[in-house]
This record gives structure tokens, sequence and C-alpha cells, in this order.
């Protein structure tokens, strides 16, 4: 099953008061990259969302985002800092005596000021948080990893459009490959009619460089190979595991057979079908870099 490394996943779940929110997201990188962003009381999660994440994940930039709302009764408890509540009002009391300031001192003026509370939270059990958060982060991954396989479906499929381009330039070589030779002969033969007049030409010089010319334009040792490269590139994207650096390496033999096709082409039907190969194996290079 083909993968992108482009997924976006998300779950939440209630835990008896404990709500827990997860997204999982990545983006293209060459090996397994991963950073969390977790409330500063329970970074303790990060390695376990890492080996969690690893296990499901085998290439991308990986991103976990976690979200912990405590709204379990006794939860949370707030209560006024009295020292600093005094302080700071005696402090706007002299402000507005110094400055001859109108006095609208009020609660919600004096609320503003986060340090007038102090919030405390009872701290929750590890274990359950670990396994709460882990339980969420299965969900996230279902959605994350299913997100994956609908984008890599399309990408294989354009893959092995592209695939199919290439193919019929290949057969369009292969065609007209024996075709130069031919026409090649005849230019020959013609040149030296013309140069020799009424002199019989000289079959064997004549086949001799035919020869030659045959054996330096000869593309079907290039062709067969960049057939086997296109085949296994089609049974690579049919095995169900991370393929993207497998890909990649075949691509960079599929560009080599193509550039030695044109060095060798003399002809402007293959050149231009060269040109086209290179094209498609581009756009399938490109659009590999985004598979797992």
């Amino acid at each position: 099953m083909v993968r992108s490394m482009t997924g976006f996943g998300r779950a939440e779940q209630d835990f008896n008061g404990l709500n827990v929110t997860v997204e999982i997201k990545s983006v293209n990188h060459r090996y397994f990259e991963f950073s969390s962003r977790l409330p500063r009381s329970y970074q303790y999660l990060e390695e376990k969302l890492k080996n969690f994440c690893q296990s499901r994940i085998a290439r991308g930039k990986v991103e976990v985002s976690v979200l912990i709302d405590d709204t379990r009764p006794g939860g949370t408890k707030v209560e006024i800092n009295g020292e600093y509540c005094d302080s700071y009002l005696n402090a706007l009391k002299t402000l507005k005596t110094c400055y001859d300031l109108k006095d609208d001192i009020s609660v919600m003026a004096v609320a503003r000021n986060p340090e007038v509370f102090k919030i405390t939270k009872n701290d929750l059990d590890a274990e359950l948080l670990t396994e709460s958060v882990l339980t969420v982060a299965a969900e996230a991954a279902d959605a994350f990893v299913a997100m994956r396989e609908t984008e890599g479906q399309r990408l294989k499929t354009d893959v092995e459009n592209r695939v199919g381009i290439i193919l019929s330039r290949v057969e369009l070589i292969e065609k007209r490959s024996p075709e130069t030779v031919k026409i090649y002969r005849e230019k020959i033969e013609q040149k030296m009619l013309e140069l020799l007049g009424n002199v019989q030409v000289d079959e064997q010089r004549l086949l001799t460089e035919t020869a030659i010319f045959a054996d330096k334009v000869a593309v079907a040792e290039e062709t067969v190979r960049l057939r086997s490269h296109m085949q296994q590139l089609c049974a690579l994207m049919e095995e169900n595991e991370a393929i993207g650096r497998k890909l990649d390496f075949v691509v960079q033999e599929m560009n080599r057979e193509a550039n030695t096709i044109g060095s060798k082409a003399q002809d402007i039907e293959i050149a231009r079908a060269v040109i086209d190969i290179k094209a498609e194996i581009e756009k399938i290079r490109e659009q590999i870099q985004n598979i797992e």
C-alpha cells in the first residue's frame, strides 16, 4: 500500500471529566523526525508518543499536539493570592493619589491581572493519563494513516499513468531504431553512387559502414533495462512497507538509461521520444518525494 508522507488525524475522548484531544500531522522528510506540543506538566508523555508514532510511521516530519482539559469536580482549585492582591491594590491606590486619577478600581479590573489568583490542579495519575492519551493517539493515528493511504493511492495512479506514457515512447524508439539504420544505409549508398558515378559500389565497405553505425546507435540493451526498471517500480508500489527510498533509486536508474539512449540518438523522432521520457521521469521523481 502506497502511503503519502503528508497526513493529518485528530481524535478526542472524554474519560470521566478528563477530556483528551490528540492531533497528528506530518509533511515530507527524508527520515522520521518527531516533535510534540504538550502541556508543560505532561512532558513525560513525549517519549511514549514518539515510540508510538514510530511504530506506525516510517518516514516524515511528524508533529503531535496534545490538549488535556480536566473538568472533573475538584480537579482545579482557584484561590486569591492574598499577599500579592493586598500589595497590588495598595499600589493602585498610591497611583491614584500621586497622579490624581479617577478611582475606577473594580473587581473585574483587578481580576484581569492573572497574578491575583492562584490556580492549582490535582495531579493526575501518570499511568492512567498515559493510557488515556495513547488510546486517543491510536484513534488519531488511524485517521492519519487513512488520509496518507488515500493520498498515496492518488500518487500511485499518477505514477502508473506516467509509466504508461514512458512505455509508449520506448515502443516508438524500439520500432524506429532499426529504421534509422536502414535510412543510414540508403543515404551512404546514395552518397557513394554520387561520388563514384558508374563505378560499382563496394558492398563490403557499405556493410561495414552500416554495421558500425548500427552498433553506435543500438539502444536495445538500454530499452530492455528501462522496461525492467519500470516493472520494478510498479512492483514496489504493491508492497506493504515504506518504499520511498527504493523508488528514488529506481528512478535514478531509469534516468540513467534515458540519458544513454539520448546520447546515442541520431534521429529526430527518437530524440523527441527521449525528451518525453525524461520529462515523465522527472514528474515521477517529484511525485515519489511525497511517498513514505
